[in-house]
């Protein structure tokens, strides 16, 4: 497995391991796929990895700023999604351990990531790499028409922001 960075020629591909975290209803609050305009101004402009294997991308990450405020420009909304077909082999693991690196050297100093409490799978992830359960948000949002509870989980970098 190897990392490479998502351009637009990827966007088909992102964008069905996407859709297929949509399909599970425990992956995101989102319905739909973006176009990839939308997706691309959503996104930071760096820390956008994709796992790849055998030219296979076989999941992908990226961040999101969480504020436009300047005082949180050090902190981000991770997103990581693996292909159906490669989830539990580590694809996740591989993937948020160079998230987590490639958002340091950008002087990211919290990494911030909301989760719905059934996405066991994802909890658990985030727990492995560092992450701790900061909040519990009850009936945050619907999703078609259900009320759903979210968990918001925060990684907090040991070398940038540090005093």
């Amino acid at each position: 497995m190897e990392i490479r960075s998502i351009s637009k020629e990827h966007f088909p591909e992102i964008i069905t391991i996407y859709q297929q975290g949509i399909d599970t209803g425990n992956a995101t609050f989102e319905t739909t796929v973006p176009a990839w305009e939308a997706w691309n101004e959503q996104k930071l402009p760096y820390c956008r990895l994709m796992a790849v294997d055998n030219n296979t991308i076989l999941g992908w990450a990226a961040l999101s700023k969480v504020s436009s405020r300047c005082v949180y420009e050090g902190v981000a909304e991770v997103s990581v999604y693996v292909s159906q077909d490669h989830r539990g082999k580590g694809v996740g693991e591989f993937l948020m351990k160079n998230l987590i690196e490639e958002s340091e050297t950008q002087g990211i100093w919290t990494l911030q990531s909301g989760m719905f409490p059934e996405n066991e799978g994802t909890i658990s992830l985030h727990k492995k790499m560092g992450f701790r359960v900061i909040g519990f948000r009850e009936k945050i949002g619907k999703l078609e028409g259900v009320w759903r509870d979210n968990i918001l989980m925060e990684r907090r970098s040991k070398k940038v922001g540090v005093e």
